[in-house]
């Protein structure tokens, strides 16, 4: 089963994650997967970022955090910012659609997607400190200029669950539709992108970067804090508790 499957619809481009056994998470191999879908952005008029089997993304594969070495870990790091950098370098504007669960690192998706749309049925939020981690490449730094700083320290910091309907209204996704409609929807927002001109749409996009290029420092600055912190009791408890399905009971401040 290929990670990743992009299918042309129209003047679209529709890259669907592709691994619902673990909700979409990706690992360097699906990140790059990815990576090279956009490759064939340009000849599109926009480009769909979505998921398969009910679930939008869950972020990182946790599947390494339980037994990390440094070099498994910085793998993973860079392989994800490449992936964000994927979805902001793109010359073509890229929509979210976000059917199911957009946890983790795939809530910092829908943070870098120059537009989101939710099914109604879909779910937000971070899970860094919950999982012995912390989300420094979008919900740390981006999405306060999104949503507000103290609205993006609650969902970075207490990682709270959020449905569509309130992602909507702090202004984390543009517009929510029931389960059924959000294929139609998504794709009428890409006709009406087509009627319009790809040159200035794309430095509207370009021009737009500002603030994700003004935090690119802090996105590396952060991941070489956690490359640092790889092995520590607070990850390998996290990861674990998470794989087995139960609280995490991590140790009190050093």
């Amino acid at each position: 089963m290929p990670d990743v499957v992009v299918d042309r619809i129209g003047d679209a481009l529709w890259i669907r994650l592709n691994r619902p056994e673990r909700r979409n998470a990706f690992d360097p191999a699906m990140s790059a997967a990815v990576v090279e879908a956009f490759e064939d952005a340009p000849s599109a008029r926009a480009v769909v970022l979505t998921g398969s089997g009910g679930s939008f993304c869950a972020g990182g594969s946790l599947q390494q955090l339980s037994t990390p070495t440094t070099g498994q870990m910085r793998g993973l790091y860079q392989s994800s910012l490449r992936l964000f950098d994927a979805v902001r370098s793109c010359p073509r504007p890229v929509i979210a659609a976000v059917n199911g669960a957009a946890a983790g690192g795939g809530n910092e998706l829908v943070v870098a997607c120059d537009l989101a749309v939710a099914a109604r049925s879909a779910t937000f939020g971070q899970t860094g400190p919950r999982v012995g981690s912390a989300p420094v490449t979008g919900a740390t730094n981006v999405m306060g200029v999104q949503i507000g700083e103290k609205r993006a320290k609650e969902l970075a910091m207490l990682c709270r669950r959020y449905t569509a309907e309130q992602a909507r209204e702090i202004g984390l996704v543009n517009e929510v539709v029931d389960d059924d409609a959000l294929e139609d929807t998504v794709t009428a927002w890409c006709d009406e992108l087509a009627r319009l001109s790809p040159r200035y749409l794309e430095i509207t996009k370009i021009s737009s970067n500002i603030w994700w290029n003004a935090a690119r420092d802090s996105f590396t600055n952060g991941l070489g804090m956690l490359v640092q912190a790889v092995g520590s009791a607070d990850m390998v408890e996290g990861a674990t508790a998470f794989l087995e399905k139960r609280k995490p009971s991590f140790p009190g401040p050093e």
